[in-house]
């Protein structure tokens, strides 16, 4: 089963760079190895970021995203990136709310061509 995931910075804050995303690749790619699942395009710009997650049948969504989420934020927020500590105070890294849309009629190679185009920053 496939999905497509998307997190929005809190604040819609612009506060990821180039390296920051691909911290956050790195960070997703292992957390879907613990719910045996694969990351199959992972693609951001500055305050959201867009996943397409391969995953068995026996895990649930919301959990997987609950750990996604959870686990990205403690690792990033410990980093003390200068444009995250400037923009975000507390600490959440992620607004509360999430999109999630099963990709079961549509072709992946639409999906991935679609988080593919999305405008990662340059610096």
């Amino acid at each position: 089963m496939h999905v497509h995931l998307v997190f929005v910075t809190k604040y819609r804050r612009k506060i990821f760079t180039k390296l920051i995303l691909q911290e956050l690749r790195e960070i997703f790619q292992s957390v879907c190895r613990d719910f045996e699942s694969t990351l199959v395009e992972f693609e951001g710009e500055g305050d959201h970021v867009h996943l397409l997650i391969e995953y068995p049948p026996k895990v649930a969504v919301s959990k997987l995203v609950n750990s996604l989420k959870g686990v990205s934020s403690r690792l990033i927020r410990k980093q003390n990136y200068p444009t995250i500590q400037k923009a975000l105070w507390g600490g959440n890294l992620w607004s509360p709310s999430y999109f999630a849309g099963a990709c079961g009629g549509a072709p992946l190679s639409i999906i991935r061509q679609y988080i593919e185009q999305q405008q990662t920053p340059s610096d």
